[in-house]
């Protein structure tokens, strides 16, 4: 298989990134720390690392065409860039970064992938969203809003590739639970490691799942998040 993982120098992406070459597919990565791409590389020479920041939205469709290039198609494309960052205080130049790289890079990202397919005729495309998806958060308004704006975006090209007949396009939204990253800070319930994360990730994507919780029981919270009233919500969390 075929794979570009855009975000894939640390967290998920990377765990991810490292059990497709692991598994002999041909995998494409990305990220703006060069430094982890070179630790890839060396680990991996087989792997296309390929510098890449994801604010930059004129490079998206650069980005798809250098990989095409080298591969000569496209299989699976996974987006798995995202930033989180406590604030309270709700200063805008933290608001404005995640607006940035959570909306306006993952959405030019994630369009410009869907068109790639149509014009292919096929492909799987995968976001990494969040369980955070289902409700705000006073400590970060903006990441939260964000997760629940990517996951409201997959759902609208779902319904687009379902309309398609010249195309066959899967679409996959992810949405971990916690995950041993620099966005899981502290002690949390339920946390899983990267790798642990990436296995459940795959199987949701062999099976090519619309919508998949990570691990399987935070659905189970998802349903909980989303119907609690939100007076409790307040006292809770």
């Amino acid at each position: 298989m075929k794979i570009l993982i855009v975000g894939a120098t640390s967290g998920i992406g990377r765990a991810m990134a490292e059990d497709y070459l692991e598994q002999g597919h041909r995998v494409a990565l990305t990220g703006r720390r060069e430094e982890n791409l070179k630790e890839i590389k060396e680990k991996f020479p087989q792997a296309l690392t390929i510098k890449h920041d994801i604010r930059k939205t004129e490079e998206a469709v650069s980005l798809l065409y250098k990989v095409y290039t080298e591969f000569g198609g496209i299989d699976l494309i996974v987006v798995s860039a995202g930033i989180g960052k406590f604030n309270k205080e709700l200063g805008w130049e933290i608001c404005e970064s995640v607006l940035k790289t959570n909306i306006l890079g993952v959405t030019r990202m994630l369009t410009e992938s869907y068109r790639f397919f149509q014009k292919q005729g096929r492909g799987h495309l995968v976001n990494i969203s969040s369980v955070a998806s289902h409700i705000g958060n006073d400590a970060n308004p903006s990441y939260n809003a964000s997760k629940a704006y990517q996951s409201n975006f997959m759902e609208g090209l779902w319904f687009k590739s379902n309309k398609e007949k010249k195309a066959r396009i899967t679409i996959t939204d992810i949405r971990p639970g916690f995950v041993d990253t620099r966005l899981a800070q502290g002690d949390t319930f339920w946390k899983i490691d990267t790798q642990t994360a990436s296995k459940s990730i795959r199987k949701a994507i062999d099976k090519k799942k619309r919508v998949a919780y990570i691990t399987g029981k935070w659905g189970l919270i998802a349903i909980i998040l989303k119907n609690i009233p939100r007076k409790l919500a307040a006292k809770l969390f």
